[in-house]
């Protein structure tokens, strides 16, 4: 079956720029408290859990969802401008943002009244932190290898097996997670998968950090002996998760944050070539900013789609893919440029430490959220390739 791709050209609506002063109006009120430093990109300050909280008081979080949980029934794109804002502040938003892209939207779906009703206000007031259990050992972005095994007990399921690169783990109060309640079939492999709602502070879940090159440990292996999850916390259809999690990730791909997580080196070497480029720093800006700007029609116009209900997966995909790629490559690109800028402490001293960061954080960029070749695959088989 091939899906109908399509971008549709969506601008913003007038409401989208009032929301954007206002954001940055808050924003610039944090970076004067000290709360984070724009100029320190991926630093999680002291006060994460406090950023979150205010940023849940402005009514920023679950702004799509119904009121009755905590939601606001504002637009999609409305928060794709405060997404885009946060990202481009580098403001700390590792502790809220899981919940808010894709943890909400599955619990909004898929859990019962009472844990709608007793974690979905939480997130919305910046309360709680999630991760998602997807990827585990020896099986890399190929989610229908997963392992770790749940197995029925009297009143719910314990779980044994790891998840690893699972993000904010160490940090998280809960954990939306895939685990294996039955064999795949030689028909079917993507059978036998069941997502779960996991309380991190159950005993037999163990977290250890994975300690990257740039000096942070935002990743985890998570280790289950045991751990018992209640009957009420299995998310859908048991052994049909695939089908949920193929949803998850139209909200999980297509967001700026695909490409914006290096973006901060272009804006300084911008201020670095000052107000009179040469040519060849002109040529290569105006390229990388009108790169900029198509990904980011893409990603606003899938904002849109959210928006009147669809599941645009292969879009995503594309966003992501293009995304993850441009973002990857643009500490080089820019270090190239740099290369004729002349060099003194007032012009070059943050553009080099920011290269230098982004330059090892780059690596992880098109791993995260689905390698660069399943996104691929998903694309063909969404264009009826394979």
């Amino acid at each position: 079956m091939t899906a109908a791709l399509r971008f549709d050209p969506i601008r913003l609506p007038p409401e989208c720029e009032a929301l954007r002063k206002d954001v940055r109006a808050f924003l610039a009120e944090e970076v004067a408290a000290g709360t984070f430093d724009p100029h320190r990109p991926q630093r999680e300050g002291n006060d994460a859990r406090g950023f979150s909280r205010r940023v849940g008081a402005h009514g920023w979080l679950g702004m799509t969802w119904p009121k009755q949980y905590g939601g606001h029934e504002r637009s999609f794109l409305e928060r794709y401008v405060v997404t885009e804002e946060m990202r481009v502040a580098n403001a700390p938003t590792r502790h809220f943002f899981v919940a808010d892209r894709q943890s909400g939207p599955v619990l909004l779906k898929y859990a019962p009244e009472h844990i709608k009703m007793d974690i979905l206000p939480r997130i919305c007031r910046g309360e709680v932190c999630f991760s998602i259990g997807m990827s585990e050992p020896n099986s890399g972005s190929d989610l229908f290898a997963a392992k770790t095994k749940a197995t029925k007990t009297d009143g719910g399921w314990l779980i044994n097996g790891s998840k690893i690169w699972t993000s904010s783990a160490h940090v998280a109060d809960y954990m939306i997670a895939i685990f294996r309640t039955s064999p795949s079939t030689k028909e079917n492999r993507r059978h036998g998968l069941t997502q779960f709602l996991v309380d991190m502070k159950t005993p037999g879940i163990a977290v250890n950090p994975i300690k990257q090159i740039t000096g942070q440990a935002e990743f985890n292996e998570v280790v289950f002996t045991d751990a018992f999850v209640p009957d009420d916390h299995v998310l859908g259809e048991i052994d049909g998760a695939w089908k949920q999690a193929t949803s998850e990730l139209a909200y999980e791909r297509s967001g700026p944050e695909r490409f914006l997580e290096t973006y901060y080196v272009l804006t300084e070497l911008v201020r670095a070539v000052g107000p009179n480029p040469d040519t060849r720093a002109a040529e290569g800006i105006g390229r990388l900013v009108a790169q900029l700007h198509t990904m980011r029609r893409m990603s606003v116009s899938v904002a849109g789609m959210l928006q009147a209900g669809k599941e645009p997966v292969v879009e995503a995909s594309i966003v992501k893919d293009i995304g993850t790629v441009w973002e990857q490559q643009l500490p080089h690109r820019v270090r190239d440029l740099a290369a004729f800028v002349d060099v003194d402490p007032s012009n070059h001293a943050t553009l080099a430490e920011q290269l230098a960061f982004a330059t090892k954080l780059a690596p992880k960029l098109t791993i995260q959220g689905g390698t660069t070749e399943v996104l691929r695959g998903i694309i063909a088989r969404g264009l009826g390739l394979r």
